[in-house]
């Protein structure tokens, strides 16, 4: 009897071996509302993943209510857990800040970095025929800047920093209602935050004709976000490239994800990257050289890939 029971395990591993089945890695992604385009994007890594290593890695997208949420559960998932959120989050979370004041965690002092994906960018996109050329010129228009987005909170700000409050009409209509308020000659313009190039802004060049507003590099350090710059030719119509402001958005995970999974995620997303930008032009923005937008640590993991790949990493990101 011995014999036989001792002969099982190595049975049930041949026939196992037979079958062709492999183990597989497993990720969670915390990503955004399912309706927002992160959530979107977050489902196109997904699908690259899996594509890049095979099926050998499997990545679930899990909607969120937001990045505060997908930090906040940082410290209470486990190793193979994977968020976005702008690094200025993170700055914030480990030093019990702002909307982490109180809710401090010794776990969130373990979040690593693991590569950026796109900015949410600042468009001011205006009519061609409203004669609008620099921010002063906004004065005595009408602009759409929605309510309650992060465009909408900055598309305040900017108005209030470059001395427009009050000069300008701020029309009372939905966000997701702006191109056909702007063919309608019903506003001027409309201010809008996401990842280059726009679906809305995108619309809009090819229907109207519009331009975009550039900052000065005064104005962009007001702003005290981070300087980026959309291509000429990104929008019909828009020949020239436009400096603008953006929010920073990386991939995140912990150090309780082992090194190896960490290589994997991080090689396999840039060597999709290409693929990822025939699907969706979004990912076109993104570059190597936004990993100086990273607030505190790489995971080892992503580290020996970018080093592998003779990849330029900031020291402080060591």
């Amino acid at each position: 009897m011995k014999r036989i029971f001792a002969a099982l395990p190595l049975a049930a591993a041949l026939a196992f071996a037979a079958s062709g089945v492999q183990a597989e890695t497993r990720v969670t992604f915390k990503s955004a509302k399912t309706s927002s385009s992160y959530y979107q994007m977050s489902v196109q890594i997904a699908e690259a993943i899996k594509k890049g290593t095979n099926g050998g890695m499997i990545v679930t997208v899990e909607e969120s209510q937001g990045s505060v949420q997908n930090v906040m559960e940082a410290a209470k998932r486990g190793g193979n857990y994977v968020f976005t959120t702008p690094p200025a989050l993170v700055k914030l979370a480990q030093g019990g800040k702002a909307m982490f004041k109180d809710k401090g965690d010794p776990k969130f002092n373990d979040i690593r970095a693991l590569f950026p994906i796109p900015s949410l960018t600042m468009h001011f996109v205006l009519r061609d025929d409203a004669g609008v050329k620099t921010f002063a010129d906004l004065a005595g228009k009408t602009i759409l800047i929605g309510k309650g987005s992060f465009g909408a909170r900055e598309g305040a700000k900017y108005l209030q920093l470059f001395g427009l409050e009050g000069k300008v009409t701020l029309a009372n209509v939905e966000l997701n209602a702006a191109v056909s308020a702007l063919k309608n000659k019903q506003i001027d313009g409309f201010v809008t935050a996401g990842s280059y190039p726009a679906p809305n802004v995108i619309e809009a060049a090819a229907s109207t004709g519009v331009t975009l507003l550039s900052l000065t590099d005064e104005q962009v350090a007001q702003t005290k976000r981070t300087r980026l710059v959309i291509p000429a030719g990104t929008y019909a119509g828009v020949d020239t490239d436009v400096v603008t402001t953006s929010l920073p958005v990386v991939a995140h995970t912990t150090t309780a994800m082992d090194d190896d999974t960490a290589y994997t995620l991080t090689k396999t997303y840039w060597s999709q990257k290409t693929d990822l930008g025939h699907a969706a032009a979004w990912w076109k923005g993104v570059t190597p050289a936004m990993l100086s937008n990273v607030y505190g640590k790489l995971h080892p993991g992503a580290l020996r890939y970018y080093d592998e790949a003779g990849i330029k990493v900031p020291d402080g990101l060591r």
